[in-house]
């Protein structure tokens, strides 16, 4: 198997949010390298920095200092345009809480990062379409998110987060609003994902859950307390 290279190589990286009359130091010096197809789980106590850790993976924040390079590019130099774009083509967000657009349908939900990404309707459609049958709702294509199940909309979720073909994928308490059989499912959804070379990075409180990974980043206090794979049965 040829080395894997390195995706994510997060060095010393430091965030500080400011609050007037009090700084609180939500990631305090944390060193973190993740390789292509990785699949590991973030965890620690509340207050520990792991969903700041994950803002700052995705883009969606800049640390107050420290290095962070992603895919060969050092994303403190890349301009607000650049960003927007790597969140678009290179990660796929999964949130707790789906965050579907109520009003549309799940085919037009999955399209919504392609809309941006300025892909023709035909590509649209025909991109989105694979996506919903990847994930087993290729008969639930017009139903809207009020029209299904919780399991069913984390997996229009998914779908949106595949559509744009990301090496990358960002769970955050993917399975936090599922009860425990529908949250199995999920999981064993990631688990094909990892299979087709996605790197997959969640964020979870449940032990259970980040055991599916096979490399487990626990935080506390804003630093990496430990850092381990996963054992897994052959």
């Amino acid at each position: 198997m040829p080395d894997r290279k390195s995706i994510i190589d997060i060095q010393d990286m430091r965030k500080v949010y400011d609050l007037g009359t009090i700084q609180v130091e939500a990631l305090r010096g944390v060193n973190v390298n993740i390789l292509e197809n990785d699949y590991v789980a973030i965890m620690g106590p509340s207050g520990s920095g792991k969903s700041t850790l994950m803002n700052l993976i995705g883009c969606l924040d800049t640390p107050t200092s420290g290095e962070y390079i992603l895919a060969g590019e050092r994303v403190a130099h890349l301009t607000d345009r650049q960003l927007a774009e790597i969140r678009n083509r290179r990660i796929g967000f999964v949130f707790q809480t789906f965050n579907l657009l109520p009003r549309a349908s799940a085919l037009q939900n999955v399209e919504l990062p392609l809309v941006y990404a300025g892909e023709s309707p035909s590509e649209r459609r025909r991109r989105s379409k694979e996506a919903l049958e990847a994930v087993g709702l290729g008969d639930r294509m017009k139903h809207k998110p009020n029209e299904m199940s919780g399991g069913q909309r984390q997996r229009v979720a998914i779908a949106r987060a595949l559509v744009t073909n990301p090496s990358i994928i960002l769970a955050d308490e993917p399975t936090g609003n599922l009860d425990s059989k529908t949250g199995d499912e999920i999981m064993q959804l990631f688990e094909k994902i990892y299979a087709n070379g996605n790197t997959i990075i969640l964020v979870t409180h449940e032990e259970d859950i980040a055991r599916h990974a096979r490399r487990i980043i626990r935080l506390r206090d804003g630093l990496v307390e430990s850092d381990q794979i996963v054992s897994r049965a052959a």
